[in-house]
Order: C-alpha cells, then structure tokens, then sequence
C-alpha cells in the first residue's frame, strides 16, 4: 500500500511539473529513441502514434505502475505498437542487465528494420513524375518510459546509446542529459551501465 501511496503521489507531482513547464513529459533523444514518463491514457498515446510515428513502447515499470493509468499490452497493439514490459521497483532496484540486452535488442532491431526500408525506399524508381514517390517514411520510434521518464527508463537508453553508437557510459549520460537535464542516475544505475558495457565487450 505505501508502495502505491508513493507512486501516485509521485505521478501526481510529475504532472504538476509538466503543467507547468518545469520538466518536459518527454525528449527526444535520437531520430529513433524518445525517453519519456509513463503514457498516460487518453489522447496521449494516440498523439505518439500520429506525430512521433511510435510503433515500440518500452516500460520498465510494475505491473501496478500500468493498471489504470495506462495501456496494456493489447491496447498498444490494436495501435499498431510493439510493447515490452521489463518490470523494474522504482527507487530500490536497477533494472537487471538481462532486462538490458533484451531492451537493447529490441531497440536495436526496430532501428535496423528502419535503416532497410529506408534503403529500400530509395532504390525504388521513380514512377509517373510523382513526387510521392521520392518522400521516405517517417523514422519509426520508440518510446522508452518509466514513472518519470528520469533514472530506470533513462538507464536503458544510456545502454542503448552505448550500443548504437560506441560511446562510453559517461558520454551516454552526458548525451541523454543534454536532451533531457532532469534525469537522475544514482551510482548504481552508473555502474549497471558501465557492466552492460564490460558484457558487450566480452562477447
């Protein structure tokens, strides 16, 4: 129960914050990864669809965190959106480095999937002088989320980020700060990061 009380008190001041311009509800990190707070229902997951072409959610919240206040599996489904749950506790726990390499690799496949069809659409003639034709697709996204969008979900994008680009878990950080500057990572969030490194490193 205090576990709750905390969570939607917490939620609560979140929203207060966004309201007031304080704390962005989410940034965009790259043409493919948005970090955010959790999606709340209504017209806010529909929004991502349409304008930030989401087709993958990432949340690292519990099972109680999603109930009610968000969509389920089969809900961004019927939007079109991949979803993988990679249940973290908020304040007291890291996510696990399995949790990891599985976000990762999903991040990373939809980028993939991307990067071909984009070199699908431009090898495509050019037919009947549309102009259509020659316009690619938007990047698809994907929206990687916890409570507040700060530490766990933040945590993830760092290794991501480490993967795509072969930076160094101090550059990932500084990277994912520079977009979004109220992210929170304590010493052991760093040292996860810095072990998802070492276990890239020995494969």
């Amino acid at each position: 129960m205090t576990e709750k009380l905390i969570f939607y008190g917490s939620l609560a001041y979140n929203v207060v914050m966004n309201k007031f311009n304080i704390r962005k509800w989410y940034d965009r990190i790259d043409q493919h990864v948005l970090l955010g707070a959790l999606p709340l229902r209504g017209q806010f997951p529909k929004m991502l669809v349409r304008q930030e072409n989401v087709r993958a959610v990432i949340s690292l919240n519990q099972d109680f965190e999603l109930n009610y206040v968000s969509l389920s599996n089969e809900e961004w489904h019927n939007l079109g959106v991949e979803f993988l749950q990679l249940p973290t506790k908020d304040f007291v726990e890291v996510p696990s480095l399995d949790n990891l390499h599985k976000g990762v690799h999903m991040m990373m496949r939809i980028v993939d999937q991307a990067s071909r069809q984009q070199q699908q659409q431009q090898q495509q003639p050019i037919s009947n002088n549309d102009p259509t034709t020659t316009t690619l697709s938007p990047k698809p996204s994907i929206y990687v989320h916890c409570k507040a969008g700060r530490t766990r979900s933040a945590t993830l994008v760092a290794c991501y980020l480490i993967m795509a680009y072969n930076l160094s878990p101090e550059s990932a950080v500084n990277f994912i700060r520079d977009k979004r500057p109220h992210i929170y990572l304590s010493t052991k969030h760093l040292e996860m990061i810095q072990l998802f490194q070492r276990s890239l490193n020995r494969n």
